[in-house]
C-alpha cells in the first residue's frame, strides 16, 4: 500500500520541482531583462549627459567669446568717451563694471552707446555769445587787407612803369579780399569749439569785414 503513495508523492515532488524550476527560470529572465533595460537606460542617460555636457561646453565657449568681444568693445568706447570728455592721453582706468541689476542684450546696449557717441561727434552750431568775436575777425581781416593794400599803393607811387600801374590794382584787389580774410580766424574758432562754420557766422564775419572795408575806402587817401 505504501508504494503507490510513494510514487504519487515522488511524482508530485517532481512536478513541484519543475514548477519551481520554471518559476526560477522566469524570474531569472525577468531579472536579466530588467538588468538589460536598466543598463540600456543608464547608457542612454550617460549619452544624454555627455551630449548636455558637450553642449554646455560649447555654450560656455561661445559665451566667453561674446564676453571678450563685449569687453573689447567696452574698452574702445570707454577710451573714446574719455577722449571726448577731455581726458586727452591720460589713462582713464578700467571701464565701470556692469550693474548687478542690469538686464538686456549687451550688444544692443553697446549699439546704443555707439550711436550716441556718433551723434555727439557731429559738430554743432557756434553759440551766439561768440558773435562779437566773429565780428572782430571780420574787422581784423579788413584792416589787415587794407594795410597790405596801402603798402602796395605806397610802393606803386615810388615806382614807375608797370609797377606804378599794377601795384595800385593789386592793392585794390587785396583790400577787397579783407572780408574773406576774416574767415580764417573764424574757422579756427569753430574748430576749437568743435563746431561747424555755418552760414550765420560766415555772414557775421563777411558783413563786419565788408563794412570795415567800405569805411576805410571812404577815408581820404594821405
Amino acid at each position: 500500500m505504501n508504494e503507490p503513495v510513494t510514487s504519487q508523492t515522488y511524482a508530485a515532488q517532481l512536478r513541484r520541482l519543475a514548477e519551481l524550476t520554471a518559476r526560477v527560470r522566469e524570474q531569472r529572465e525577468e531579472a536579466r531583462t530588467w538588468y538589460e533595460q536598466q543598463c540600456a537606460a543608464a547608457d542612454r542617460a550617460v549619452t544624454e549627459s555627455a551630449d548636455e555636457v558637450s553642449r554646455a561646453e560649447r555654450e560656455l565657449a561661445a559665451a566667453r567669446e561674446a564676453q571678450e568681444r563685449v569687453d573689447a568693445e567696452v574698452a574702445v568706447l570707454w577710451q573714446e568717451l574719455n577722449a571726448r570728455l577731455g581726458g586727452g592721453g591720460r589713462r582713464a582706468g578700467a571701464p565701470p563694471a556692469p550693474a548687478p541689476e542690469a538686464t538686456g542684450d549687451p550688444v544692443v546696449l553697446l549699439d546704443g552707446v555707439r550711436d550716441l557717441l556718433r551723434r555727439t561727434r557731429q559738430p554743432g552750431e557756434l553759440p551766439g555769445n561768440v558773435n562779437p568775436l566773429l565780428a572782430l575777425c571780420g574787422v581784423g581781416g579788413a584792416l589787415l587787407a587794407y594795410a597790405l593794400g596801402a603798402v602796395a599803393r605806397a610802393l606803386g607811387t615810388r615806382n614807375e612803369g608797370d609797377l606804378a600801374v599794377g601795384l595800385p590794382v593789386l592793392a585794390l584787389v587785396v583790400t577787397l579780399l579783407g572780408p574773406v580774410l576774416g574767415l580764417i580766424p573764424a574757422r579756427l574758432i569753430a574748430d576749437r569749439r568743435h563746431a561747424v562754420l555755418s552760414p550765420r557766422p560766415v555772414l557775421i564775419v563777411v558783413i563786419a569785414g565788408l563794412t570795415t572795408t567800405l569805411f576805410l575806402l571812404t577815408l581820404p587817401l594821405p
